[in-house]
């Protein structure tokens, strides 16, 4: 076997065939030969070839040497943790720089409690930590949700005097808002002197961890006018996430406005993060005009745009931009198979539906998940197939959970099958006795039955077990601002004008023929009552005030945190025709878009 250096064979990293040995010009190629090197490596194939020729000349014992060894194989894209760790290893006296450099590999690589175990061993043997120690250490916390470590690193912030340093405060401000201590995040956030764009991201971010989305855009506007920093990517993107959840595509398309002026070229997450905003907003056009402009497309932009579509009830097109996927060579994984069966359920593509299951399993072998059969469930039920829901149901290779349930539950209760949803409310309370809903629904369908007593039953067990339901409520964007509303709301300054913007309308509504559902109040009360109490519902609130403080012919977009009744879906269609509005409701998991008295649903919901 030849004995000629493995080095020799690079092209790429050729060194002179005789080498200095203990010389100054051994110490010019020291600082100049090896480090020039390895800043050309471009694999781990070439590093080794590096490492190896160091090994051989004796240069590894010089500390920066070594240290230039591990950040190279720890930091780089194409190196090794594991092989930077043996490096590492071999070091007899690593300090500071060593152990930070393998730290911040270790969570770049999200092996993060080796880097808080790598954290404990630098104070074990007394090295300093320092300003570059703490934001990597924090981040692993922030990963994995360590508070507890992450309080006791705090301490050792304050011990090494740098509570004061602007990286480790924006470190601790990332910590304590994703694990769920936003007053912690905001303290250290308000003590800091000197604050940088990296502070403002993390605490706008901290924000968006625990989905406090109105303060987003409250501290996104505090930095505006601050007026010392611009809003980088990072900032932008939660901001837009804040849209998304509160249902403002106004302040939206002012961000969309912001990034194309700031930035040369979007990215595929921002892209990506746009189309979600627009489509969860209501404006499906526009985020379909961001997806079909992007160059590059990756399976999470598929999967939001195909969920998006889903959210619209536009499934055949849903399956359009799949099979488009697909011929682009992209591998469907479970989570575009959930937004391509919730595609075909909101349509009502029964067949094209079962399909797509079959598919997923044969072809792209995936195991249906919990999610998947919650489609499959939602898809029969909606189409009125209850009884077969229940079968396969009963022939799950997974057991169902109380969701499974609760979807079949939800059909029988529009196609008003009391004897299969008592079989489901049965199983939910067997599964989950704590959420107020699911006795709702059944008391519901007990009511339409006129079954009075059952009705009482079902409300004195609520009572015993202390469940309130969430009160519904309706957001409506409005001179950009979110406004909210709940059934009978008098909280609002506006409150007089609205309650004689909904009398206006009634009029109007029974020149048109408009009777209310009266089946939707489940009080044992008479008519008039009923009327009194679906008049004043959180949507027709919200609808009033948006009649009111919106220019003639805009649109207006309702988000619900509750599924919406159908007297409202049939009073909405109506506000359309006579207003001559279009008008986008989103229920929760999807968008109703009423124009000219009709629904975009077909009404198959």
């Amino acid at each position: 076997m030849s004995g000629t250096s493995v080095l020799c064979q690079s092209h790429l990293l050729s060194l002179p065939n005789n080498p200095p040995q203990n010389s100054e010009l051994n110490a010019k190629f020291n600082e100049q030969g090896w480090l020039s090197l390895l800043k050309r490596c471009k694999s781990m194939e070439e590093f080794k070839q590096v490492h190896a020729q160091i090994l051989k000349l004796g240069l590894f014992w010089d500390s920066f040497c070594g240290s230039n060894l591990v950040a190279t194989c720890a930091l780089s894209r194409w190196g090794s943790m594991e092989y930077a760790c043996s490096i590492f290893r071999q070091i007899e006296e690593p300090g500071s720089f060593e152990y930070n450099t393998m730290i911040r590999g270790n969570v770049n690589n999200m092996n993060l409690e080796k880097a808080l175990l790598l954290y404990v061993e630098m104070l074990e043997k007394g090295i300093e930590h320092d300003n570059f120690t703490y934001p990597f250490v924090l981040k692993a916390c922030s990963l994995l949700g360590a508070l507890k470590e992450g309080v006791q690193i705090h301490g050792q912030v304050f011990k090494a005097g740098l509570e004061d340093d602007t990286y480790v405060q924006n470190g601790l401000i990332s910590m304590y808002g994703k694990c769920g201590e936003i007053k912690h995040a905001c303290d250290v956030f308000e003590q800091m002197d000197e604050r940088s764009v990296a502070s403002w991201s993390s605490i706008i971010g901290a924000h968006a961890s625990v989905e406090l989305w109105q303060d987003c855009l409250m501290l996104l506007g505090d930095m505006s006018n601050e007026g010392r920093h611009r809003a980088e990517e990072s900032i932008l993107v939660s901001a837009l996430s804040a849209c998304t959840h509160l249902g403002s595509p106004d302040i939206g398309r002012c961000i969309h406005g912001i990034l194309l002026r700031n930035i040369s070229e979007l990215n595929v997450v921002v892209k990506t993060s746009l189309i979600d905003m627009y489509v969860k907003c209501g404006n499906l056009e526009k985020g379909l005009c961001v997806f079909q402009n992007m160059a590059v497309k990756n399976r999470y932009s598929y999967t939001v745009m195909i969920s998006g579509l889903a959210f619209h009830g536009r499934g055949r097109e849903a399956l359009r931009v799949f099979c488009e996927m697909v011929e682009e060579g992209l591998a469907p994984d479970d989570v575009v198979y959930v937004g391509v069966l919730s595609a075909c359920s909101h349509a009502g593509l029964v067949n094209e539906g079962l399909q797509c299951f079959n598919r997923m399993q044969l072809v792209h072998k995936i195991k249906p998940t919990i999610q998947h059969y919650g489609c499959m469930v939602d898809l029969m039920g909606r189409a009125g197939m209850l009884k077969e829901a229940y079968e396969l149901i009963k022939g799950m290779q997974i057991k169902p959970n109380d969701v499974i349930w609760r979807s079949l539950l939800s059909a029988c209760k529009v196609h008003l099958n009391l004897e299969i949803g008592e079989i489901a409310a049965e199983n939910i309370f067997t599964l989950n006795q704590h959420n107020p809903g699911d006795y709702l629904v059944l008391a519901s369908m007990y009511a339409r039955a006129q079954k009075w007593t059952d009705v009482a039953r079902i409300r004195t067990q609520m009572a015993e077990k202390h469940l309130v339901q969430t009160p519904g409520f309706s957001l409506v964007e409005a001179n950009r601002k979110v406004h909210k509303f709940v059934s009978q709301d008098k909280s609002q300054p506006e409150c007089d004008t609205v309650y004689e913007m909904i009398h206006q309308m009634e009029w109007q509504l029974k020149f048109e023929g408009y009777a209310p559902d009266t089946s939707q109040v489940l009080l044992d009360v008479d008519e008039e009552e009923k009327k009194q109490r679906l008049k004043y519902h959180s949507q027709k609130l919200a609808i009033a005030f948006a009649l009111i403080q919106t220019s003639e012919g805009s649109p207006i977009r309702i988000s619900r945190n509750l599924r919406m009744c159908s007297d409202c879906h049939t009073y909405t269609k109506f506000i359309s025709m006579i207003y001559e509005r279009e008008i986008s409701v989103r229920d929760r998991n999807r968008f109703h878009h009423f124009k000219d008295g009709t629904c975009s649903c077909k009404d198959y919901w």
